[in-house]
C-alpha cells in the first residue's frame, strides 16, 4: 500500500515521502495517528504544492536541531547510586532518568532519542547519544557515582 509520511518515522522514511508499507500497517497504526495518508492522486498533488513549505520547516528545525546539539555537547550529567558490593549498581541509569536529568537543566527531549552503547550498571563514567534531528546527534558525558561519595 502507498501512503504519504506526514511526520518522520524513524526506519520508514521522512516527512513528504511516497512510500510503500503492508497495509496493515497502514490501516492499524499510521492513518489513525495521523502519521501517513493514503497516496491517492489528489494527495500526491496536494503534497506537491506542500512541498515547499516543508523545506522551510524542515531547514528552520535542522538549524534550531543544530543549536540544541552544540549546547548538548557539553552537559555533564552527575548521578549519585546505591551500590552493593564490588560497587555494583543497584538498579541502573536509564535513558528516562538521562531525561529526566536533561529536563532539569532545560533540554525538552524523549527518552527514545537517548541511546547508551550498553546498560549503566557500574559506577563511572559514561557516554550517552543524544539523537536530536534525523542525522544531528549530541554526545553527553554521564558520571555514576556511589551515593555519599563527595561530588
Amino acid at each position: 500500500m502507498q501512503i504519504i509520511l506526514q511526520e518522520d518515522i524513524e526506519k520508514l522514511g521522512n516527512r513528504g515521502d511516497v512510500v510503500t508499507v503492508k497495509p496493515g500497517y497502514a490501516r492499524n497504526f499510521l492513518l489513525p495517528r495521523k502519521l501517513a495518508v493514503e497516496a491517492s492522486a489528489g494527495n500526491l498533488k496536494a503534497i506537491e504544492k506542500i512541498r515547499g513549505s516543508l523545506a522551510k520547516k524542515t531547514a528552520t528545525e535542522m538549524e534550531a536541531a543544530q543549536k540544541q546539539a552544540a549546547a548538548l555537547n557539553g552537559v555533564e550529567l552527575t548521578f549519585t547510586r546505591k551500590t552493593g558490593e564490588n560497587d555494583q549498581l543497584f538498579g541502573s541509569v536509564t535513558t528516562g532518568d538521562i531525561a529526566d536529568a536533561l529536563e532539569t537543566k532545560g533540554f525538552k527531549l524523549d527518552k527514545r532519542q537517548i541511546h547508551t552503547a550498553e546498560p549503566i550498571k557500574a559506577l563511572g563514567d559514561f557516554r550517552a547519544t543524544v539523537k536530536v534531528f534525523r542525522d544531528i546527534t549530541a554526545e553527553v558525558k554521564v558520571q555514576v557515582q556511589k551515593e555519599g561519595q563527595a561530588a
